[in-house]
């Protein structure tokens, strides 16, 4: 009896979860006339492409297509998770394998960063970056996006060098390797567990953030999805059609990417408890 409850309270967490998606997969494959109906359908009854092929056809902005924007967004997101991925790494193992001072200090640091609500960092980050002159810059963009998510990588990461044994590495020394070998062949492929796990937060942050990426892209032809999605919202109206269509292209590279990831991510977040 207590199995069943828990699988039923477990059915009901997956369906309340996972509806949302439905929903909108469904909403993007309706006419107008069933989206905007007195009884909508949970299921479309003539299924229909013309959202998709409305958005895709380059009319949402003169001049830009919803590809520019989709190729805007992927850029800024890879050079977030492998920039975070290989900083943070080599900071993890700093903080993990040698004794320095202010090594407490830098912990919690990491730590009072990631409870700053990001509204407040608005104002500074765009004085920095306009300084810099990265304004209406995807790299400004990037460099924005990697302040965030480095401390929540580096802290995590920690976790996962800490668990593998100095002895490997003292044993790959012993055999003649250097430094950098025992880190190259040693400790980075008992490490990947952790950073595929950090680059799925990394890749997620930088793929659907909107509030600095609509203040520090000002040419359309830069936007990334989020900001583009912001045009089907109307003062006196909203193209739910549409809007649900982008909604599902923009989910689609990160349900994929988890996809190809999430037994590496699984057995990393396993092994990176063992030791902290």
């Amino acid at each position: 009896m207590k199995r069943f409850a828990l699988n039923a309270v477990g059915l009901l967490v997956a369906l309340f979860a996972v509806f949302p998606v439905f929903w909108m997969i469904s909403t993007s494959l309706k006419p107008n006339r069933e989206i905007f109906s007195a009884t909508p359908q949970p299921v479309p009854r003539e299924p229909t492409l013309q959202h998709y092929r409305n958005i895709l056809s380059g009319d949402l902005i003169p001049g830009v297509s919803f590809t520019d924007f989709f190729i805007n967004s992927a850029i800024v997101a890879i050079a977030t998770v492998l920039l975070s991925g290989l900083l943070a790494l080599l900071a993890a193992t700093a903080v993990a394998r040698f004794r320095f001072r202010l090594r407490t200090a830098f912990l919690v640091m990491l730590l009072v960063v990631q409870m700053i609500p990001l509204e407040a960092l608005v104002i500074p980050l765009f004085l920095m970056i306009r300084r810099l002159g990265l304004y209406n810059q995807l790299p400004g963009l990037v460099l924005v996006y990697l302040g965030f998510s480095l401390p929540f990588a580096v802290w995590m990461l920690r976790g996962f060098v800490a668990a593998v044994p100095r002895e490997l590495e003292e044993a790959a020394a012993i055999d003649g390797a250097t430094r950098w070998q025992a880190f190259w062949r040693i400790l980075l492929p008992l490490v990947a567990p952790g950073l595929v796990a950090t680059s799925i937060f990394s890749f997620i942050t930088a793929w659907n953030e909107l509030i600095f990426a609509l203040t520090f892209i000002s040419t359309e032809d830069r936007y990334t999805l989020p900001v583009a999605m912001t045009y089907f919202f109307g003062r006196d109206d909203t193209a739910w059609g549409p809007v649900m269509a982008a909604s599902t292209l923009l989910t689609l590279p990160v349900m994929i990417f988890f996809v190809l990831v999430q037994r590496r991510m699984v057995s990393g977040l396993v092994s990176g408890a063992v030791k902290g």
